[in-house]
């Protein structure tokens, strides 16, 4: 990453001028824009922009940058992040019994695809169940659970999470129900992902139900995790087109991999700040 980038995403009221406040702050201060996007939503009257920049005279540290940008945030009541580049997200990954998208996020975390520094994976289900996986120096951590013992797996999984200070929780096909006291801490670092059928099919077997019902469009949607169930603001969505010849298996195999390839691109987004929430939604700025 050429010249050192930093990341300034920003929303606000939509106010006059608040372009050319950020544009005329960053070149008095020696930045240089590489890449701008805004959007204005005529729905909530909010403004939203994402701004990549670096260094064109200037060499400024990124407290400094952020002190300097205070009297601007405050003048246009923003909500705001800066964010060196250069500085990975720290990812931690639950998972259960299926491990398509736990297989698919590290295939593409070691290839650069995904720039992220995973914490630690944690799954209720033993080590065993990913003997073919190679996990290389991330710690496993098996974390069983019942009704009766939630509340400490949570606990256990929060220890985790603070202790290996992770910045992001990726649900990679964990299916457990977390609890509305861990999903609001969690609130906006924790991304999810599930077949679109829902809320339609609930319950088990969801490719059977559809199959029954004779579906002509199969899907996944990513999403935050909230106290609601599978309604969370939606970072991403994919579907595909199938037909009376498709089997349930046809059905399940074609969902595996929209689910993994819709996570991941969802955890992309996250990681490159290109995410805004906005009130149940959210602003996606795409590349």
């Amino acid at each position: 990453m050429p010249h050192h980038q930093f990341v300034l995403t920003v929303s606000c009221p939509d106010l006059p001028g608040i372009v050319s406040a950020v544009s005329t702050f960053l070149f008095d201060n020696g930045q240089n824009i590489i890449d701008a996007q805004q959007f204005d939503d005529s729905e909530t009257g909010l403004f939203f922009m994402r701004v990549v920049f670096n260094a064109a005279q200037t060499r400024v540290s990124l407290q400094g940058l952020r002190e300097a940008f205070l009297p601007v945030a405050e003048r246009f009541m923003m909500r705001w992040h800066l964010r060196d580049r250069s500085n990975r997200r720290r990812v931690m990954l639950l998972v259960s019994q299926s491990h398509h998208c736990l297989v698919d996020i590290l295939y593409r975390w070691r290839t650069g695809e995904l720039e992220m520094q995973p914490t630690a994976i944690i799954s209720n289900h033993p080590r065993e169940t990913y003997k073919d996986i190679e996990f290389g120096e991330i710690p496993f951590h098996y974390l069983p659970v019942n009704k009766e013992t939630r509340r400490q797996q949570e606990t256990a999984i929060s220890g985790v999470i603070a202790h290996t200070k992770t910045d992001l929780v990726v649900l990679a096909r964990y299916m457990q129900i977390l609890s509305n006291e861990m999903s609001g801490r969690l609130e906006g670092r924790c991304i999810n992902i599930h077949h679109s059928f829902l809320p339609g099919f609930k319950g088990a077997r969801p490719y059977h139900q559809a199959h029954e019902r004779g579906v002509k469009l199969i899907g996944a949607t990513a999403h935050y995790v909230t106290s609601d169930l599978d309604e969370g603001p939606i970072i991403d969505q994919d579907v595909e087109r199938i037909s009376h010849r498709d089997t349930p298996a046809d059905l399940a195999r074609k969902g595996r991999d929209i689910e993994r390839r819709v996570l991941s691109r969802a955890i992309r987004y996250h990681l490159e700040d290109r995410v805004i929430l906005n009130g149940k939604k959210t602003v996606v700025f795409m590349d």
